[in-house]
């Protein structure tokens, strides 16, 4: 397992859990941030990660995309 921020651009992994306090792992499911999901990094921009999910772009803060483990 490792981070989704350490995650190469354009390289497939699977969402294994989400750390952080309660209020961010809600967002995080919210936005289909979901245990088993898989999820490609689109592009790093300015400390930015974005991310496809669920056939959504999304783009989240580097921090963020730490709490996120593939």
């Amino acid at each position: 397992m490792m981070p989704l921020a350490m995650l190469e651009t354009g390289k497939l992994g699977v969402i294994k859990k989400i750390g952080g306090k309660a209020e961010t792992r809600k967002f995080l499911e919210n936005l289909g941030f979901v245990q088993g999901t898989p999820i490609t990094v689109i592009a790093k921009v300015s400390g930015n990660v974005i991310v496809s999910v669920k056939e959504s772009r999304v783009a989240i803060s580097r921090e963020m995309a730490g709490q996120i483990m593939v």
